[in-house]
């Protein structure tokens, strides 16, 4: 039987609708109802495309028993960050100022109007990957509630203030001309950002690896300054290790959401919009900067990539593409060489030579996700390369 999502409109929403947890839309019915029973309130947010949000809804938001748990001890509301990106701002400004990391699925326990007490991202049913259970967390947020009031409003009362601090910020540097920045304040992120950087790799160091936009067009500006040689050179390294590395989609363009290793190699295969639009302008800098024709191929194949498959017929486009196909994590995206000979026969050593498709793999059960390990060749074997890439694309 469906439940109170089943009206809903947004997508995320509606994966959620045959659950037996007893989900609210994010509204005032569902803190009127929390306010009328006492109830502490459980906000879950998510996006469509999210994979541990469709793990975390397999193992607990699908299972009778954890729901019934929920139903009995929380108000339980789920929230589509893509619809409302004001409210998931706002849960995950307080996870990081718990000093947290933030992410998908954001778990947040809070005061039945809404002000929370205790946050998380991804539970596992049971304690699993170091992580503690969602039954335990359930209890032990339910139980803080009832019997230590006080503490949960100690909480409460340090959680809003670091909120009002970050917004006090956020609001004092919008007061300001944006376009004010200073050429010396951009040199000085500059260097911040270069130290930072990953020598062999591009990008900043560490993993997981994001694209980390905003960091990388400053580099691009710094290039342009006093500090031009260090910069020019980290901006381009960045941009060429993430055009050959894994986290783009060789055959069908666009990036992934991030690198789960420091080589740009293995992707989380989510696609997003937003991340894609900002890159697209990354790499038409690397374009000016370099003359590189690799660059222009990454634009020109991600823009395809937009227009065939986030284009709506109603004129707008997708927010994100989702990370699993049938069931698997990057199973669309993946190869093995026997899957390559099938489909391209004798030229199929040209893909797997320059794209690191082995018998051993570099991902899950021997499969390979392409990415470049071959120098560029010349121009007639690019355009070779690109037409077996077509060919593996359809």
């Amino acid at each position: 039987m469906a439940n109170r999502l089943a009206g809903e409109t947004s997508p995320y929403l509606l994966q959620h609708q045959d659950n037996p947890v007893d989900w609210y839309p994010w509204g005032a019915e569902a803190f009127a109802r929390a306010q009328e029973l006492d109830k502490p309130v459980f906000v879950s947010i998510g996006y469509a495309a999210c994979h541990w949000c469709h793990v975390m809804a397999h193992e607990s938001f699908e299972n009778a028993e954890i729901a019934r748990l929920m139903n009995e001890l929380f108000v339980n509301v789920k929230v589509d960050r893509e619809e409302r990106p004001d409210v998931d701002t706002i849960y995950m400004n307080a996870i990081q100022v718990l000093g947290e990391g933030g992410g998908w699925p954001l778990s947040a326990f809070c005061l039945p109007d809404g002000r929370p007490y205790f946050l998380g991202t991804y539970f596992p049913p049971k304690d699993k990957f170091g992580r503690p259970g969602f039954i335990k967390v359930l209890k032990a947020m339910a139980q803080a509630y009832e019997r230590e009031r006080d503490k949960v409003m100690e909480n409460v009362d340090g959680l809003v203030d670091g909120l009002r601090h970050v917004d006090a910020h956020y609001r004092g540097a919008q007061a300001g001309d944006p376009g004010a920045l200073v050429p010396s304040m951009i040199v000085t992120a500059g260097r911040q950002i270069a130290q930072r950087c990953d020598a062999e790799h591009g990008g900043l160091a560490g993993a997981p690896k994001f694209p980390s936009t905003s960091a990388h067009e400053i580099l691009g500006r710094a290039s342009r300054l006093d500090f031009g040689k260090p910069a020019r050179e980290a901006f381009v390294l960045w941009a060429r290790k993430m055009a050959d590395g894994g986290i783009y989609d060789h055959l069908g363009g666009g990036f992934a959401r991030y690198s789960v290793d420091d080589k740009w190699l293995v992707p989380h295969f989510e696609k997003m919009l937003y991340d894609n639009g900002q890159l697209l302008g990354v790499m038409a800098d690397a374009f000016a900067m370099t003359g590189d024709r690799r660059f222009a191929e990454v634009i020109e194949e991600t823009v395809g990539w937009l227009e065939r498959e986030m284009s709506d017929a109603s004129g707008g486009l997708w927010a994100s593409l989702d990370a699993d196909s049938e069931g698997e994590e990057g199973r669309f995206y993946v190869w093995r060489p026997e899957q390559l000979a099938e489909a391209l026969g004798i030229d199929a050593m040209h893909v797997a030579s320059a794209y690191g498709v082995t018998e051993d793999g570099n991902f899950e059960h021997g499969t390979t996700v392409l990415s470049r390990v071959t120098p560029r060749g010349a121009e007639s074997e690019e355009a070779h390369l690109a037409t077996l890439r077509a060919r593996l694309l359809r």
